[in-house]
């Protein structure tokens, strides 16, 4: 059985990869910057609004069923990484700053040495120098791309700022985004299998011109907590709700629109980061209520309020937060480009993107049908059984143990 070397920067999905590939006794280290130790405990057991928001991510960084022994952490350097970003005033420096700490953490794993791993799990744009490395001692390497190509993404969001110039600031040219993308190119040409959490994904890596016969998809998963609800038709209007940051990448201004055109008949809550301009906050606001940011324990009070759950991502790479709204009962509204599990008619709606005439009659449909929105939830909460952390751990050691047979991959994909 190989045993896996993980870098990691940040605890992306609560360092879901890694405590996977322990518990199934494949795990040789998890490399990361900056993890919680001993001294967050006390943090941990404060109300999170005494502190400040960067101290109560920090605490949250705990790498939970992972012994100690397993875990090589670079702090200082997850410090001078903290330190480029702020000091980023610029789309050109802030790129900069992810590629420099990309090349820095790879050079300090690589110092720190690879121990008896017999692979090499990486995540796109942090992996190059150690991916390259591993495959020269003959190690089997994998990247994780987690969200679409930086060009197909790019070019999402500048149709997305000419058709609303106003709802965000016109960034300025980043220079180094196209290093950031040869540095992508540089990681699939350098693994053995890249993970793909969506098919979006994976139709990003084709269009960019990537290997796309080294591709493999695995949907994410969740544990949610408490038990589903099924959701039913009550006496006053429909309850929809969106999770995520507010703007252009998660589609808010048909979000807006389509609170328009349900006026009365659907109340619209967002819950997340506003990053769009005043005026156009304004705007939503008069139609949709803007709770700002929320503490991942608000969420599931949220889940519990809505009736339907709704997510027009323009880009994404396969969206938590819809494994959630499904394991909440939630029937989920959401386009092609948002990389869920989400079955059209069955589970949920699927949408194109830009459209908010079909996101107001998909949910006039639910909003007038009883029968259809009791079983859209019903196959939500059964849906979501299917896509917890444990079956997730199960597609990626599969995918992993597979590496080199076609066949098993396309197995775990199907």
């Amino acid at each position: 059985m190989t045993s896996w070397l993980v870098a990691q920067l940040g605890p992306r999905m609560h360092y879901a990869v890694p405590r996977i590939l322990h518990a199934a006794g494949m795990l040789e280290t998890l490399c990361t910057d900056i993890c919680a130790g001993w001294w967050a405990e006390p943090l941990r057991r404060l109300p999170p609004a005494l502190l400040p928001e960067s101290l109560v991510r920090l605490a949250g960084r705990v790498p939970r069923g992972i012994p100690r022994s397993r875990i090589r952490s670079f702090p200082l350097f997850g410090l001078e990484y903290a330190a480029w970003r702020a000091a980023a005033r610029t789309p050109s420096a802030l790129t900069g700053a992810h590629l420099r700490a990309g090349s820095a953490f790879c050079g300090a794993v690589l110092r720190a040495g690879l121990g008896k791993a017999g692979g090499v799990y990486t995540f796109n744009s942090a992996g190059g120098r150690l991916l390259s490395r591993a495959r020269q001692r003959g190690l089997m390497t994998v990247v994780e791309q987690t969200i679409v190509p930086a060009n197909i993404e790019d070019e999402l969001l500048a149709e997305e700022r000419e058709a609303f110039p106003d709802w965000q600031p016109r960034p300025e040219p980043d220079g180094n985004r196209a290093a950031f993308s040869a540095r992508e190119h540089g990681e699939w040409e350098s693994a053995d299998l890249i993970v793909c959490g969506s098919h979006f994904v994976r139709e990003g890596i084709r269009r960019a011109g990537g290997p796309v016969d080294r591709t493999v998809v695995i949907p994410y998963g969740v544990d949610a907590a408490g038990t589903p609800v099924v959701r039913s038709l009550a006496a006053r209007p429909l309850r929809v709700l969106t999770v995520g940051a507010v703007g252009l990448r998660k589609g808010s201004p048909y979000v807006l629109e389509a609170a328009r055109k349900l006026q009365g008949a659907a109340v619209f809550r967002m819950v997340g980061h506003i990053t769009v301009s005043p005026a156009a906050a304004r705007r939503l606001a008069d139609s949709v209520k803007l709770t700002g940011a929320l503490p991942r324990v608000a969420i599931a009070r949220q889940l519990a309020w809505a009736d339907v759950f709704l997510l027009p991502s323009i880009c994404e790479g396969s969206a938590t937060v819809c494994y959630e709204a499904l394991a909440a009962g939630l029937p989920v509204i959401t386009t092609p480009h948002a990389g869920s599990v989400v079955r059209h008619g069955v589970d949920g709606m699927i949408v194109p993107i830009r459209d908010a005439e079909a996101i107001a009659g998909a949910l006039d449909t639910i909003r007038t049908s009883p029968t259809l929105l009791f079983n859209l939830s019903r196959n939500a909460a059964e849906r979501a059984g299917e896509f917890t952390l444990e079956k997730y751990g199960e597609r990626l050691v599969a995918a992993l143990a597979g590496i080199g047979e076609p066949a098993l991959a396309l197995a775990v994909e199907a």
